[in-house]
């Protein structure tokens, strides 16, 4: 995640804000430019912004901001949609007339923007149901009192990903994690876990030398995907698992390892990011202390060599983990990454940065040949 800066007063200001604490002004963030703006009011209910990328373009506010103050995404004014490009993806709401729902589906719209901030940024293949009724992604909050079947299960199904809305309740999900012994339980992490899934099905699904690569390094995906998590949740995880996979869970699929791994690059990503745009740093005073090296900027540390990404990720969590004992906290990222989890996360970094690259080769998109680039980008997601 970027630092933000109110362009008014140059205050710092996060990612969730709608106005400045120090001067008060309007904030909403442009998913066009990735940018998050001061903004000065215009006609017609529209907003000028005062960013740098964005200097004048003007914005409509998304429809979930000012009816529910839930989001504080914008629409391009020129644009025919009143909702943003995450709350667009969003096709079930929970009962907002029950107490509390109105606070969860916050929440997990909350969550959800980092997710969709990152894919941004990723620049992967982020398509609605509306764009693409068969490839596109969607979401829906449900909630267990108004789903007859039982209990709702976060999942994903076919680019449909499922979340209890339970999950956004901080209890719940805190007795949950006890329950089945999970070291972190987040609702950002389940997002990047389901959304793990939809890519699996992008990017690895149809492409034969990237489905090879992956059964050499995760398992053969045709496996009874019913009996294996059945057999995982009456027996457990091997008792060697943590050789091998990132978390128990990891060990019941190669799906569910698949999307476990892809949601720890995303948090190895977005913090990076967040770590290499606040200038962080580890000054090592004796041999064998970790040193985090920053790239110079968000980009850098999105794509830097895999070998340097890991080491200054283990570098990273030993900060993290140090400042959270130091306030009495569990710490930010209980894991250990074994050498074969780390070539799992290898495999996902570099075939991102293949498939980054490509999109960057592909020409300028003119009306002329939008349809060709489209065309195009199909094929490599494929």
């Amino acid at each position: 995640m970027k630092v933000f800066h109110c362009q008014h007063c140059q205050n710092t200001v996060f990612f969730e804000n709608v106005n400045c604490t120090h001067c008060g002004h309007a904030l909403a963030f442009l998913p066009d430019s990735c940018e998050l703006a001061a903004l000065d009011p215009d006609e017609n209910d529209l907003w000028r912004s005062l960013a740098p990328a964005s200097k004048d373009r003007r914005y409509r506010l998304c429809a979930n901001y000012l009816q529910h103050q839930v989001c504080n995404w914008t629409v391009p004014a020129d644009g025919h949609d009143t909702l943003c490009v995450s709350c667009r993806l969003t096709q079930v709401l929970p009962n907002l007339e029950l107490p509390g729902k109105l606070q969860a589906w916050a929440r997990l719209e909350t969550a959800k923007r980092r997710l969709i901030y990152s894919l941004i940024e990723l620049k992967l293949p982020l398509l609605s149901r509306q764009q693409d009724a068969v490839r596109g992604l969607a979401f829906e909050f449900l909630s267990d009192e108004l789903a007859p079947a039982g209990p709702v299960l976060t999942g994903h199904d076919d680019g449909l990903i499922t979340i209890s809305v339970a999950e956004a309740d901080d209890l719940e999900r805190e007795k949950r994690r006890l329950q089945l012994h999970e070291p972190y339980r987040t609702l950002l992490g389940h997002f990047r876990h389901e959304v793990g899934h939809y890519y699996w099905d992008r990017l690895i699904k149809d492409n034969a030398e990237r489905l090879d690569a992956f059964r050499a390094l995760f398992g053969d995906e045709s496996d009874d995907y019913a009996a294996a998590l059945q057999r995982h949740y009456k027996d457990g995880a091997p008792a060697d698992w943590q050789t091998n996979f990132v978390s128990s869970y990891a060990s019941s699929h190669p799906w569910e390892d698949w999307a476990e791994t892809w949601a720890h690059y995303m948090h190895m990503v977005d913090s990076l990011e967040t770590a290499a745009a606040c200038g962080l740093a580890l000054q090592p005073r004796r041999r064998g202390e970790p040193a985090l090296e920053v790239p110079p900027n968000a980009e850098a540390a999105r794509t830097q060599p895999f070998e340097q990404m890991i080491d200054n990720w283990l570098s990273l969590t030993y900060a993290l983990n140090n400042l959270s004992r130091s306030l009495g906290q569990a710490d930010s990222y209980p894991f250990m990454l074994s050498p074969r989890s780390i070539e799992k996360l290898r495999f996902i970094h570099e075939m991102l940065v293949q498939y980054q690259t490509a999109l960057q080769q592909q020409p300028t998109v003119t009306a002329k040949s939008r349809g060709k680039v489209q065309k195009k980008r199909q094929t490599l997601a494929a």
